[in-house]
Parts: C-alpha cells; structure tokens; sequence
C-alpha cells in the first residue's frame, strides 16, 4: 500500500515586499526534495504556482505531491 503527501512549497514574503516578486531558490527546493527522498518521498507531480499577495506582489511556488510505501 502507498501513502501520498501533497506541499505547498514557496519562498518567503520578504523577497516578494522587497522585490516585488519572489521566485523559487533552485537550491533550496532541491534541497528540500532530497530531504523528502531520504525518507522515502517520491515525486508523483508537481505543478508550478504563482500567488498573490498584499494585492501587488506575487510569490512564486510549487505544488508537490510526493508518495511512499506505507511501512
């Protein structure tokens, strides 16, 4: 049996108030992808996501869904 998980990821507000808009940190996000594989996540999909925020800025995100064995 299989277990499924979904995350919003998405960078901080800071970057989008100062910036105007905030854009995913390829770094980070692959980090936080390997953090989820060691514990067995896999990446079924993923779709990107681009959100506003305080009416004039946006902020850049993803919608992952990851699945695993159930143990």
């Amino acid at each position: 049996m299989e277990e499924y998980k979904a995350i919003i990821y998405q960078e901080g507000m800071l970057g989008s108030l100062l910036l105007g808009q905030s854009k995913i940190n390829p770094v980070k996000f692959s980090e936080f992808l390997n953090a989820n594989a060691v514990q067995g996540w896999k990446v079924v999909t993923m779709e990107k996501d681009i959100r506003r925020m305080l009416l004039f800025f946006k902020r850049e995100g993803f919608v992952v869904i990851l699945k695993r064995e159930k143990a």
